[in-house]
């Protein structure tokens, strides 16, 4: 039994510990252990650090450990791949930070608060930036979107096979895996080496009548957008399938929406859409659709929808109700995740903040960073953006292979000057050793670019 009390620790303290053993019926700590074998125990003490015994040593402990994190507003930020250093205006914070919408969680209370009128808004905007007509109110992830959004399909088409693109997020197919297999195909469509887009003749080859969805990202994973998306879908809709676009938002300000390519679905994630990085995350799925009963009976996630009261007021509720767990518990389609809520709360107040006008400025801004980075990179000897001819927008490959060093060396080197390099791609796609992933957003200055160029100009030698 300890002879040490940590006031920090309740069952440190003898007696404490003395009343409790005795509650379950034990005299030693020890016999709570003793089916475990001898063999397996650990003999020797832990090496561990001597504990802090009072509360404020154990705070200033602390204090210092998570005083070494260095965050992109302390860095010059290059990497992407999927959370995105976005700008959130005050307003954001400002709204998600008032106590009727931070501490709601679930039950009914929080209806009186405003939140559903808040998802319902958020929704709304969503759907108009999208050019659809319905959105859910947000579920987890954009991986768990693109996963949803595919099961959707298989029950809408009634079958078992879905394509999806190669050059699609790592991460992102890493969950959309967990939550088709093994019961759902995966048969992948390979990239066109020269472009980074599609391969159009990969997606003939593997669409049949047994295809229930095909899957794009636009932009894709390597920053291209996909300019044969109309034909992609064309290809899909042949063969009875559906398509799916996998979008950023925070682009569709000046990118085609893909309700106008053809698109059946589109899911993403909203952490572009004023919601900071949080160490990767925060982050939210939507999945976005036509008003098409077929589909939107197929959703996994809440809708809510605008009607009178009869008190001649505006109410905010569940549509489709026989569809939801509260309703059909064993044969519901939807599930109540409602973490990701708050999210949905700061992208509407985000998107009312922008407007279609701010939306618009922000892609072009973000176009004309793009291009200034790729215009200071190609003066560097050693560096190669040629890797594909695809059109980026915010993520493009850099090719660093010519250099004879490796990303992960650059990427060390560029830490120690303070910037935030590229996500190295080989570990993913080993035909791309020696490549990275360069990001800019709206918070890329011209500073940014030239303390990058210069770093990148005297580590390549």
């Amino acid at each position: 039994m300890s002879k040490k009390m940590y006031p920090y620790i309740p069952n440190s303290e003898a007696s404490v510990q003395e009343e409790m053993l005795k509650y379950i019926g034990v005299e030693t700590i020890e016999e709570l252990i003793a089916d475990i074998p001898e063999e397996v125990r650990m003999k020797k003490p832990m090496e561990l650090p001597e504990p802090h015994t009072d509360e404020a040593g154990l705070y200033s402990h602390v204090s210092r450990i998570l005083n070494k994190n260095c965050t992109a507003e302390e860095l010059r930020c290059f990497l992407g791949a999927g959370c995105y250093n976005r700008y959130v205006p005050a307003v954001v914070d400002e709204v998600i930070n008032r106590s009727e919408f931070l501490t709601a969680y679930a039950g009914e209370p929080y209806e009186d608060h405003g939140r559903f009128h808040a998802m319902f808004e958020y929704q709304s905007m969503m759907s108009e930036l999208l050019d659809y007509d319905v959105c859910n109110v947000p579920n987890y992830d954009g991986s768990q979107a693109v996963g949803t959004a595919l099961r959707m399909a298989t029950r809408i088409v009634k079958r078992k096979e879905v394509l999806i693109p190669r050059n699609i997020n790592p991460d992102t197919l890493s969950s959309v895996k967990t939550y088709l297999e093994p019961d759902v195909k995966i048969t992948y469509v390979d990239y066109n080496a020269a472009t980074g887009r599609i391969c159009l003749d990969s997606l003939k080859e593997k669409l049949t009548d047994e295809t229930a969805a095909v899957l794009i990202m636009n932009p894709n994973f390597f920053g291209i957008i996909e300019d044969k998306a109309q034909q992609i879908s064309d290809m899909a809709h042949a063969q009875g399938a559906l398509m799916i676009a996998y979008v950023e938002p925070s682009t569709l300000g000046v990118l085609t929406p893909p309700s106008r390519y053809g698109a059946d679905l589109a899911c993403g994630d909203i952490q572009p859409l004023g919601i900071h990085m949080n160490y990767g995350g925060g982050v939210a799925g939507f999945i976005a659709t036509d008003e098409k009963p077929e589909i939107i009976d197929e959703y996994p996630s809440r809708l809510f929808g605008i009607a009178p009261t009869s008190e001649k007021e505006w109410g905010f509720g569940d549509v489709l109700w026989e569809r939801t767990s509260f309703a059909n518990r064993d044969g519901a389609k939807e599930f109540v995740g409602t973490h990701a809520a708050l999210w949905g709360i700061a992208a509407g107040v985000y998107l009312a903040s922008m407007g279609p006008q701010g939306m618009k400025e922000l892609g072009e801004a973000i176009v004309q960073r793009q291009a200034a980075l790729r215009k200071a990179l190609s003066g560097i000897k050693g560096i190669s953006l040629n890797k594909f001819s695809g059109t980026p927008f915010e993520e493009f490959v850099v090719d660093f292979s010519a250099s004879g060093k490796s990303v992960s060396e650059i990427n060390t080197k560029l830490l120690e000057k303070g910037i935030l390099g590229g996500y190295s791609l080989e570990e993913s796609y080993p035909e791309l050793k020696g490549c990275a992933l360069y990001c800019v957003t709206e918070q890329t200055t011209a500073e940014d670019i030239k303390a990058l160029v210069s770093a990148l100009a005297e580590i390549l030698g």
